[in-house]
C-alpha cells in the first residue's frame, strides 16, 4: 500500500472565501489524480523478460525510460485560477500567490512521480531477481509490473479523506461544519419549576369582632406608589388602603425560564442578551405563577417575557496575572455578596469595571467599581401641570475591594468590603400646595420608590395645605404618595471560608454584615410636616416609639459538592439572618425569605441533589419573624426541579 500524507498535498489557505478554497481543493485533487495517471503510465509499461535477453539493468532501463514520464500539467490549475479572477471570486493579489504555489506544486508532483517510478523499477528488478532464482521462463512468458486497481482506489480515497479532514479542521468547505460566525455564539439557558407554600401563624393579625376573620396589619406601599392615582389619606381617618397578605395561606406552582446568548466579538469584546419570565417587571424575581390572576397565566393564557440582560463587555486579552473587565448595559450583580443585600435574580443597569491581580502565594486582590441609574424622571413629568419640575434622578454608586487568598491546599479565604451610596433614594417632602384632584402632582412625587417589597420605613411626601373649601381643612382630598424615610449609604463586609481537603466535598462558611451609615432615628421621627403612619412604619404596637434599625447580618454553613456536575452530587446548608428595617433598601434584597424585604429575622435550611449533570432537585424551608412593629411570621417551603442547558 502506498500512503500519502497531508504534506504531499497543499491546500491554498490564502484565497479569500470558502468558495475559492473549495475550488482550489478540487484543483489539488485534479493535480493529484494527474500524478497518479502519469505514474500509472510509467509503472504499467510492459517489458519482455525472456531467457537469454533478460538482465536486471536492462529491465530497469526499460521501465524508467524518459519517454515514459508524464509530468502533471499546470494549465488546468492556472486557467481555473484566472477564471476565478475574471468572475470576481478571487482577488488578483491572491491569484498571483496561488499561481506561484501551483508551479511549486507541479515541481513537487513531478518529483513524486519520479520517485514512484523508481520505486516501481526497483520492484520490477526484485521480481526479475526472484524469477532468475526459479525455473527458466519459457520464450513466450512475460511479467507485467502494475498497480492493482484496488490499490489505486485506496490511494484516491486516502488523498480525498485527508484533504477533507484538513478542510474540516480549518472550518472551510466541510459539509458537516457550521459557518464560522455561528461558532462565536454561546447559547445559555435554564428552567425551574417550583412548588411554593406560604404559611402564616394565627397570631400574625388582629381578629375582628372575636370571630375567625383576621385583619392584616401591613400596608402595601408598593401598590399605592405604583398606582396611577395616589391614595386618599385623611388625617384621623384611614380609608381602606391596600394591604399585604399576612394571614391567608397560599400554595403556588411557579415557573422561571431564561434563554440567551453570549457572542464573541473578538479582540476581547463580548456581547450578551437574555430574556426571562416574570409575572411583573419586579427587579428581584423572575417567577411566573401558574394560573396567576395578575393579567397573565389565568385560564391557560400565555406568559410574558422580559428583557433580562443586555450588555457589552471588554476583557483584557491574553494570559497574565492581571485580569480586567469593563461592562456596560444590563448585567449580573458584579459584587461579591449574599442575597441579604442584593437578590439573586437582580440585574444591574449602568457600567462597571472589575480588576484583579495575582501577587503571588495564592493571594489575589480584587476591585469592583460602578455607577448605576436606579430611576430616571419621566421626560414630561407632571403630565397635567403646565409647569414641569426638575429631573429627580436616583443613582447607586458602588465600590468594593477585597482579596481572594488560597491559604494552602485545603483552605481558601475570600473577604471584601463594599460601600453602596444611593443618591436621592429617600423620599422628599414637597413644597406646600393644595391638590385639587388626584392627578395634581406634588413637586417630589418622583422621590417615591418605583418598586418596593416590605420592611422599610415610609413618610408621606405631600405637604398639603388645609383649606376650608378645597379639602375641608384637611379632612378630605388628602391625596398622598409615600417615600423612604431615610437615605441609604450602606457599608458592607462579606467573607467566605472554604475547606477543600476532601474535594470535591467542600465545607463552606459564609457571612455578611451591613450598616446604613445615613440612618438617623431622630431624623425619621421628625421628618418635616409629615408623620409616620400606623403600624406599617415599625412603630411599637401600632403607635408610640419607633423601633426600626440600621443593621443587618447573616451567617450560612454549607456542606457537600459545591458544583452539582453528576448524578448523586449533593449539598446542604443552614443559615440565620437578622435584617433590621432600614439596613438595606427592601426593593433590592432577597424576595423569598419572609415574602421578601427587610425587618425580618429567622432560619433557612436547604438541600440539593443532582439527577444528572444538568438537572437537580432542591428543597428549602425558611422561617421568618418580624423584628419591629406588629407580629409577623411566615413559614415558606420551596421544592424545585432545575434544568440548565
Amino acid at each position: 500500500m502506498i500512503k500519502f500524507h497531508k504534506s504531499d498535498i497543499t491546500i491554498f489557505t490564502s484565497a479569500s472565501g470558502a468558495a475559492t478554497r473549495f475550488f482550489v481543493m478540487m484543483i489539488s485533487l485534479l493535480g493529484a489524480a494527474q500524478v497518479l495517471s502519469g505514474s500509472e503510465a510509467a509503472i504499467t509499461g510492459t517489458a519482455s523478460l525472456t531467457g537469454s535477453d533478460f538482465s536486471a539493468p536492462a529491465a530497469q532501463a526499460n521501465v524508467i525510460a524518459p519517454s515514459a514520464l508524464t509530468a502533471p500539467s499546470q494549465n488546468v490549475t492556472i486557467n481555473l485560477i484566472n477564471r476565478l479572477v475574471q468572475r470576481g471570486v478571487l482577488p488578483k493579489e491572491d491569484a498571483v500567490e496561488l499561481i506561484k504555489q501551483a508551479e511549486a506544486d507541479a515541481d513537487i508532483a513531478h518529483a513524486q512521480a519520479m520517485a514512484t517510478q523508481v520505486a516501481a523499477s526497483q520492484a520490477a528488478a526484485a521480481q526479475a531477481a526472484v524469477a532468475n532464482a526459479g525455473p527458466t521462463p519459457s520464450e513466450d512468458s512475460t511479467s507485467v509490473t502494475y498497480i492493482p486497481e484496488v490499490v489505486k482506489e485506496q490511494m484516491r480515497d486516502q488523498i480525498k479523506q485527508e484533504v477533507m479532514d484538513q478542510a474540516r479542521d480549518e472550518n472551510w468547505a466541510a459539509p458537516r461544519t457550521l459557518p464560522e460566525w455561528v461558532t462565536r455564539f454561546k447559547l445559555i439557558g435554564d428552567l425551574r419549576v417550583r412548588y411554593q407554600g406560604d404559611f402564616f401563624p394565627t397570631d400574625n393579625s388582629i381578629f375582628v369582632g372575636g370571630t375567625d376573620q383576621k385583619s392584616s396589619n401591613y400596608w402595601n406601599y408598593n401598590s399605592i406608589n405604583t398606582s396611577s392615582s395616589p391614595f386618599d389619606y385623611t388625617a384621623g381617618k384611614i380609608a381602606n388602603p391596600p394591604y399585604n397578605n399576612d394571614n391567608a395561606n397560599r400554595n403556588r406552582f411557579r415557573l422561571r425560564a431564561r434563554f440567551g446568548a453570549e457572542v464573541d466579538l473578538e479582540q476581547g469584546l463580548t456581547a450578551g442578551i437574555r430574556i426571562g419570565t416574570g409575572e411583573t417587571n419586579s427587579p428581584v424575581s423572575e417567577n411566573q405563577s401558574f394560573g396567576a390572576a395578575s393579567g397573565q397565566g389565568g385560564d391557560f393564557s400565555k406568559y410574558a417575557l422580559w428583557l433580562d440582560r443586555a450588555f457589552i463587555k471588554y476583557t483584557l486579552p491574553g494570559e497574565s496575572d492581571f485580569d480586567f473587565k469593563a461592562t456596560i448595559g444590563r448585567f449580573d450583580n458584579p459584587f461579591f455578596g449574599t442575597s441579604m443585600i442584593w437578590a439573586d435574580d437582580l440585574a444591574f443597569d449602568g457600567g462597571v469595571v472589575q480588576a484583579k491581580y495575582k501577587v503571588g502565594n495564592g493571594l489575589t486582590p480584587f476591585l469592583t467599581m460602578g455607577a448605576f441609574p436606579v430611576y430616571n424622571t419621566d421626560f414630561s413629568y407632571g403630565t397635567y401641570n403646565s409647569v414641569k419640575t426638575n429631573s429627580y434622578d436616583k443613582w447607586l454608586y458602588g465600590g468594593q475591594i477585597g482579596i481572594d487568598w488560597k491559604l494552602n491546599q485545603d483552605f481558601n479565604f475570600k473577604v471584601a468590603t463594599a460601600y453602596y451610596y444611593f443618591r436621592n433614594i429617600e423620599g422628599k417632602v414637597s413644597t406646600p400646595y393644595i391638590p385639587v384632584s388626584s392627578q395634581d402632582a406634588g413637586s417630589t412625587d418622583a422621590s417615591r420608590p418605583a418598586f418596593a417589597q416590605r420592611g422599610n420605613t415610609y413618610i408621606a411626601l405631600r405637604d398639603i395645605i388645609p383649606d376650608p373649601v378645597l379639602n375641608g381643612n384637611g379632612t378630605t382630598n388628602q391625596w398622598q404618595y409615600f417615600g423612604l424615610a431615610t437615605p441609604f449609604h450602606e457599608l458592607a463586609a462579606t467573607a467566605r471560608l472554604d475547606y477543600n481537603h476532601f474535594e470535591p466535598f467542600q465545607l463552606s462558611l459564609i457571612g455578611e454584615f451591613v450598616n446604613n451609615l445615613a440612618f438617623s432615628k431622630s431624623a425619621i421621627e421628625n421628618n418635616g410636616p409629615t408623620q409616620l403612619i400606623g403600624p406599617t412604619n415599625n412603630l411599637a404596637n401600632g403607635s408610640g416609639t419607633f423601633q426600626g434599625g440600621d443593621t443587618a447580618w447573616n451567617v450560612n454553613f454549607q456542606a457537600g459538592t459545591a458544583a452539582l456536575t453528576k448524578l448523586g452530587d449533593w449539598n446542604a446548608g443552614v443559615g440565620y439572618r437578622y435584617v433590621e428595617s432600614d439596613a438595606v433598601v427592601d426593593g433590592f434584597c432577597d424576595s423569598d425569605f419572609g415574602g421578601g424585604g427587610t425587618n425580618l429575622k429567622g432560619y433557612t435550611i436547604y438541600g440539593r441533589y443532582a439527577l444528572s449533570p444538568r438537572v437537580w432537585l432542591g428543597l428549602r424551608w425558611m422561617s421568618a419573624t418580624s423584628i419591629a412593629g406588629p407580629i409577623y411570621k411566615d413559614d415558606t417551603i420551596q421544592f424545585d426541579v432545575n434544568a440548565k442547558f
